[in-house]
């Protein structure tokens, strides 16, 4: 097994409960770590989360380094970097790999500028391959691949020279593997230590507030764009998504026109879905949005303009007025269900 070529995974935990992006990049460094022959080592920090080591172990971890101090038991910025850092320092991972979220990306920027490596943000795919420079021939660099300009192209970025190889990774964009319950792990405790610098900013109150949606985990999507005109008729996208038992999407410009909170928001800056079927009401389908639900099983589009390009992608297709289609769908549904 090759020591030098170690994918890390940043896990994000919040009161013991694990992200699922941090779940996901454990299965994505698994497939990795069997290519470089290497292992996966998981970074895991809080305060009385050890028991967390088996669920880690169980997505793919071969080694939990686990930072486990009353200092660590809330995200913090500065005592995180300060044992990120360190570790990186001490042990020089090849790959380290961080969830896109608010955690990651407030994390990952502080890491590179210290380890004064390339970092690359919002990626939406990994892989292992060779890259040439001039007459130089370099072997399993991490292929950092991610949308650009727009989302107009797919870039796939290279870091040869400067270690780890540091990446953030969208949330949902990676499948996340069944967890393995015979696997075995190693936990090793990383000892800490902070001075006055590293605790200069205290938690006075900590207020939390569940999401008004489970987007992630719907198997059924039905999303708004620009096209349903208003918040009045957006309504019509929450009655159908009701009616039908699943959750509520919308496109970026539906979310800056005010007609839906940006919680529903999905697509290349909002959340990835993979529902069973996703309903596309009034979206014209750009690249940006359809990098965040063009996974989904059957796509049905309603949209007035025949010539929409969420039309290319669409299972079935419908032509015409959503204020006149929806309403027809409900009526559908509910007479055939009786």
């Amino acid at each position: 097994m090759n020591r030098d070529k170690e994918v890390w995974i940043f896990v994000e935990q919040e009161e013991g409960e694990i992200a699922a992006v941090s779940l996901e990049l454990l299965s994505k460094g698994r497939e990795l770590a069997e290519r470089l022959d290497s292992r996966v080592c998981a970074l895991l920090f809080g305060h009385d989360i050890a028991y967390l080591s088996e669920q880690v172990i169980e997505y793919g971890a071969d080694v939990v380094l686990l930072a486990d101090h009353p200092e660590l038991a809330s995200y913090r910025t500065l005592p995180y970097a300060k044992v990120v850092i360190d570790l990186v320092r001490a042990r020089q991972p090849y790959i380290l790999l961080l969830g896109a979220t608010p955690t990651g990306r407030d994390l990952a920027p502080r890491i590179a500028s210290a380890a004064r490596a390339g970092l690359t943000a919002d990626c939406t795919d990994l892989q292992i391959g060779e890259y040439r420079k001039k007459d130089r021939v370099y072997h399993d660099l991490l292929y950092q691949i991610r949308p650009a300009f727009g989302g107009n192209v797919i870039a796939t970025i290279v870091n040869p020279d400067m270690h780890p190889q540091l990446a953030t990774v969208r949330e949902g964009v990676m499948r996340m593997a069944q967890p393995d319950r015979t696997r075995k792990g190693e936990v090793e405790r990383v000892e800490t230590q902070f001075d006055a610098r590293d605790l200069a900013l205290q938690v006075v109150k900590r207020e939390m507030q569940p999401l008004c949606c489970d987007l992630k985990g719907a198997s059924i999507v039905v999303a708004g764009g620009s096209g349903v005109g208003s918040k009045e008729n957006f309504q019509l996208v929450f009655d159908l998504a009701q009616t039908l038992g699943g959750q509520v999407g919308a496109t970026r410009a539906a979310v800056d026109a005010g007609y839906v909170s940006q919680e529903h928001q999905v697509g290349q800056t909002g959340i990835t879905v993979r529902p069973r079927l996703y309903i596309a009401c009034g979206i014209s389908g750009t690249v940006q949005h359809r990098a965040g639900m063009d996974q989904s099983s059957k796509i049905i589009a309603i949209n007035s303009d025949p010539d929409a390009p969420i039309f290319q992608i669409a299972h079935y297709k419908i032509v015409g007025d959503l204020n006149e289609v929806i309403p027809w769908m409900i009526r559908a549904y509910h007479e055939n269900a009786k």
